[in-house]
């Protein structure tokens, strides 16, 4: 036998079903693509890549995402392919109502079916608003072709007279300012202005860096994907270097599954407690876990995180920001300091085609103060907690980085808001019966009963201890909050309040304990109380729903399994579409 005979026949491409075929419906679909110039020889068995975008005018961090997507094509056409660019629904999470997180699930459908439908034998995802990213990840894997993610990257550094100011986590605090009096309308405007000063996503580790972050940990990015900032002419070369490198990934029939392995969601949790990562995270990897079949739950996050220090002092959690992070070396000098400790799959396979370890092995850090050493990190212990208890059977989340470390272990008295819009209408009634040592907890905002689990589990203070000097509460919700924000806030209680779970019993006045130690959540009320107040319990009425809104309340599963919708969760390859012509 020659060596040439050892070599495995390469796979056929599956455009070739469309474009391949020498009969009248080869001649429909390559006339009409050629409508636009294109050449017969770009149809002879060059791999089609489908470049994914969430471009959107509505969606302001993905602005730029028309001149990444040109870079993205002269890579693909440098490395032998033939690109085919495609729109997908934008969740823009600054303009979208209820909230961006509702219509998650229903971005993956399109992004699934459009890869499924077309004659694609790989895609580049371009992704940067927080559910941008998990959204086409999640469909990605269910079609489950050769995939690399391209991240639009972070915004310049927001400044504000002269000191660095953080989207979101700025947002908050200054907000907070503003309610106490203590900074002017004009002054808050001033800052608007300079907040936000260049293309791209939030410039905090908020959910949209996270996730950037998760993409290059799981081994679906390039290098260097999480940090560089928008405006940096190295973020077009990545997606240069993207667009080369899907064409040689088709070639090798490198598709997303072999690459989104337990090894990889391992290295992935580990990264968002080194990082400081949001606990958006926890559901979004939930979900995509869910989609490629890997087995994933709660208590992984606890288990593989637990020990995990916090090594990147920024927003929310410190002080820098993201450009920062990239200069100090980004995320590869943060996965060396995992690794060199034994804390990642080191042989876990990346869209590089070479191991993770390979890619950061010799990963440079230029600033110990933006990512401190593992023995001498920013905060210790800090990853991820996932808390448990009878007010959260199957489980809740805190984020320890963020939290005050005096309220970590506390008993308080309950101050019940059944909604939002109570709780809005309440924290700035000087009359409402609260004080520092209570806790706040908030109903009926998880996946059913917002709809749509959105980011208001980080609650404001109340104007009147605002004024007292207070900035940080215990907080409980089934809800989520922004990766920009920060407080010792517990969210994704599970069951939900609207799904009946014990959240939904809760009365003020009732008394709660929170022991992140112990990772316990404690409602003090006996179980005959609790079947008392269940028999009561009237659940929320969706009966107007209607459209995606109805196909999601009934089917969407709980925080603790992703917020994804039952009947999406799972992984098949993307057949052939049948031809009925």
């Amino acid at each position: 036998m020659t060596e040439q005979s050892k070599i495995p026949p390469r796979k056929p491409l599956r455009s070739q079903a469309w474009f391949g075929r020498q009969d009248k419906m080869g001649f429909y679909y390559r006339s009409f693509l050629k409508n636009t110039g294109t050449p017969q020889d770009q149809f002879d068995g060059r791999p089609v890549i489908g470049i994914c975008n969430t471009w959107s005018e509505l969606t302001p961090c993905n602005v730029h995402f028309r001149d990444l997507a040109a870079h993205v094509r002269d890579g693909v056409l440098e490395g032998g392919g033939y690109p085919l660019e495609f729109p997908v629904s934008s969740l823009g999470e600054v303009t979208m109502r209820p909230t961006a997180m509702l219509f998650r699930n229903l971005a993956a459908m399109d992004v699934e079916e459009a890869i499924r439908a077309h004659p694609l034998d790989g895609v580049v995802l371009l992704m940067g608003c927080d559910k941008t990213t998990p959204a086409l990840l999640m469909g990605a894997a269910s079609a489950n072709l050769p995939t690399i993610g391209v991240s639009g990257g972070p915004q310049l550094r927001g400044v504000y007279r002269g000191t660095y100011i953080g989207s979101g986590t700025n947002i908050i605090s200054m907000s907070e300012q503003l309610r106490s009096g203590e900074i002017t309308v004009e002054e808050f405007h001033e800052a608007e202005a300079g907040m936000n000063r260049s293309i791209g996503s939030c410039m905090t580790m908020g959910t949209a860096s996270s996730m950037a972050s998760m993409v290059e940990a799981l081994g679906v990015g390039l290098p260097e994907n999480a940090a560089v900032p928008a405006a940096d002419a190295r973020r077009n070369h990545l997606a240069r270097m993207a667009g080369r490198r899907i064409v040689e990934m088709v070639h090798e029939d490198l598709v997303l599954s072999k690459i989104l392995t337990r090894e990889a969601f391992e290295n992935a949790i580990r990264t968002l407690a080194a990082i400081g990562g949001s606990t958006n995270a926890v559901v979004h990897l939930l979900a995509i876990a869910g989609r490629i079949g890997v087995p994933l739950s709660l208590d992984d996050f606890d288990r593989l995180g637990r020990d995990v220090h916090c090594l990147v002092d920024i927003m929310p959690s410190g002080r820098f920001l993201m450009e920062d992070f990239h200069y100090a070396g980004g995320l590869p000098a943060v996965l060396r300091e995992l690794g060199s400790r034994g804390l990642l799959h080191a042989d876990a396979l990346t869209v590089t085609g070479c191991s993770l370890w390979d890619n950061v092995s010799a990963a440079p850090c230029y600033n110990r103060e933006v990512i401190t050493p593992f023995d001498a990190p920013f905060k210790a212990g800090a990853g991820i907690a996932i808390l448990r208890g009878n007010l959260a059977p199957d489980g809740a989340v805190i984020k320890p980085s963020a939290a005050s470390p005096e309220l970590m272990q506390h008993t308080g008295r309950a101050v019940v808001f059944e909604s939002v819009e109570e709780m809005h209408a309440g924290v700035n009634d000087d009359s409402l019966d609260i004080d520092a040592g209570s806790i706040m907890v908030l109903k009926n905002c998880g996946p059913r009963g917002y709809p749509g689990m959105a980011e208001v589990g980080n609650m404001p203070i109340p104007a009147k201890l605002l004024r007292q000097g207070v900035r940080d509460m215990v907080r409980i919700s089934d809800a989520r909050m922004s990766g920009t924000a920060y407080g010792t806030i517990v969210l994704h209680v599970a069951p939900e309040a609207a799904a009946g779970g014990n959240l939904a019993l809760v009365r003020t006045g009732d008394l709660i304990t929170l022991d992140v130690e112990a990772r316990r959540l404690h409602l003090h009320v006996d179980d005959a109380e609790l079947e008392k107040r269940r028999a009561t319990w009237v659940p929320p009425d969706h009966a107007a729903a209607r459209g995606y809104l109805k196909l999601y309340l009934d089917h969407v599963l709980q925080a603790d399994r992703g917020a994804d919708l039952d009947f999406l969760v799972g992984c098949s390859d993307a057949p052939v579409g049948r031809d009925n012509h």
